[in-house]
């Protein structure tokens, strides 16, 4: 059986806009995802010059979406800061962004290398739900992924180390295997100072990638490991956050 996660949606991701791109996370070895195959995806926006693509997202209720807590943090920005687009092919095209009332970062989350590095952005207004848009299921808490089960990541990141997403910046899909968390630390402790009894790897973290087919999680704050070395380290899976850990937290 195929598990759909949404952890893939938590990653801060390239900022693909006209003329201007930071490299911050990637999917590498995927294909354009087909249109409206991934309904609850969000391109969360930040205020530049225009509403830049800043991060990933899951659509989890009409009013609200689930993102990572490095994308708003970890000094918070108010709401007005930002801004969400639903039902998006390709970014920058015909948007139509809807704005934030209220920002819910983890009350554990201090830094992405600590964890609890997740988020929820309250919608102004209750999203129409249609073919196109759509709430995300989450898994239960109590629900498992044995290494080897195949995931699917989804966003806007790049498509080759050092290769951003080209004009018109489509929505890109791969699939990923679940790689147990303790090969996970073992492979990005390796080459680094770090002490092997430092976690990198986290409980509420899952690893997953290959050597063909990765995403990379690389953001502007501190990720679980240093970015660049282990961006074009294809043999290192990458670990976004568990979001079956936060059932209780997201349910309230």
């Amino acid at each position: 059986m195929l598990h759909l996660l949404a952890l893939a949606l938590l990653l801060s991701l390239v900022s693909a806009a006209p003329g201007q791109a930071l490299q911050r996370a990637g999917i590498v070895g995927g294909q354009e995802a087909p249109g409206s195959r991934w309904p609850w995806q969000v391109s969360l926006r930040v205020s530049r010059r225009y509403w830049r693509h800043h991060c990933g997202g899951s659509l989890i209720h009409p009013q609200w979406v689930l993102t990572a807590a490095h994308c708003v943090g970890p000094e918070v920005h108010g709401p007005s800061y930002f801004r969400v687009q639903l039902r998006e092919q390709h970014l920058y095209y015909q948007d139509q962004l809807l704005p934030i009332s209220r920002i819910i970062p983890h009350p554990n989350y201090y830094s992405v290398k600590n964890g609890a590095d997740i988020a929820l952005l309250e919608l102004d207004k209750l999203v129409n739900i249609s073919w196109h848009v759509q709430p995300v299921t989450l898994p239960p808490e109590s629900e498992t992924f044995p290494p080897g089960t195949q995931c699917w990541v989804t966003g806007w990141g790049n498509v080759d180390n050092g290769r951003r997403l080209p004009p018109p910046f489509p929505l890109k899909q791969v699939k990923v295997p679940v790689v147990e968390n303790s090969v996970c630390d073992r492979k990005y402790h390796s080459g680094l100072s770090t002490g092997d009894n430092v976690p990198i790897v986290r409980e509420d973290m899952l690893c997953a990638g290959d050597s063909g087919r990765n995403f990379c999680q690389v953001g502007q704050h501190p990720p679980p490991a240093p970015t660049a070395q282990l961006c074009s380290r294809t043999d290192s899976p990458n670990p976004p956050r568990r979001a079956t850990l936060e059932g209780p937290w997201s349910a309230r």
